[in-house]
């Protein structure tokens, strides 16, 4: 008995999406595989600067101290900037400066290219936030443990690398080594970068912070304003 011929185009039909499937799916495995060596490759060369960056600053640092001088390190360029204080009593330029920090809630996280400009507006809403100077580690633990992209204006988990692919590959971010390092060298794509990432939402710091303490400068025994490389400290608590 012959087939019919709608029954042949129909199996003829299905050979084809599943040749274009199966040809498919080959091209994806293949793609991940590359992806896989090349976000490996690229995070072993951050490490390989980070690591001489450090070598050079200590040779530096002995150096100066054998001629008699001192070694001045370059300032840094990204504070972490995390909200300490609720919307009362809060004047209405600390509030536009923290909402272009995108710090709107209490425990909210955001990072800050220091310059001239946005220096003079963390010391305007000091009383309401702390700040210092992440480390990359703490970039890393933040973005990984805390970590959300805008994809189409939605808050998407960063999961796995693709997630970072998707928001941020046509400006060649595309894995978490890329983006961690650009926010920490404050690279030439940092303001997407941070505009990809969500404010980190952190959880009260174990012990929590004190009514008192927190009326006060960092400097005076309190919570507020600036705090160097302490935050560190303050970011593993809150985590």
């Amino acid at each position: 008995m012959k087939t019919p011929e709608s029954v042949l185009k129909k199996q003829a039909t299905q050979k084809k999406l599943a040749d274009a499937a199966a040809a498919a799916a080959a091209a994806a495995e293949k793609k991940a595989a590359e992806d896989a060596k090349k976000f490996v490759a690229n995070a072993e060369k951050y490490d390989a600067e980070y690591a001489k960056a450090q070598r050079e600053a200590i040779d530096n640092r002995r150096k100066a101290k054998v001629d008699g001088g001192f070694f001045v390190p370059a300032q840094p360029k990204v504070a972490l900037v995390i909200r300490i204080r609720g919307t009362i009593g809060v004047s209405p330029k600390a509030k536009k400066v923290m909402q272009l920090f995108r710090l709107r809630q209490l425990h909210n996280a955001s990072f800050v290219r220091l310059n001239e400009a946005t220096i003079r507006m963390l010391r305007l809403i000091e009383p309401y936030v702390t700040y210092g100077y992440p480390t990359r580690e703490t970039i890393q633990k933040l973005i990984w443990k805390r970590g959300f992209g805008k994809i189409n204006k939605q808050r998407i988990p960063i999961g796995d690398n693709k997630v970072i692919g998707e928001g941020l590959g046509s400006v060649g971010i595309e894995c978490a080594a890329d983006l961690i390092n650009e926010l920490y060298t404050v690279g030439p794509n940092f303001k997407a970068a941070n505009n990809f990432l969500w404010p980190f939402k952190l959880s009260n710091p174990s012990g929590g912070f004190s009514s008192k303490t927190k009326l006060l400068h960092f400097l005076e025994g309190g919570e507020a304003g600036a705090r160097g490389e302490e935050i560190n400290k303050l970011v593993k608590k809150m985590i």
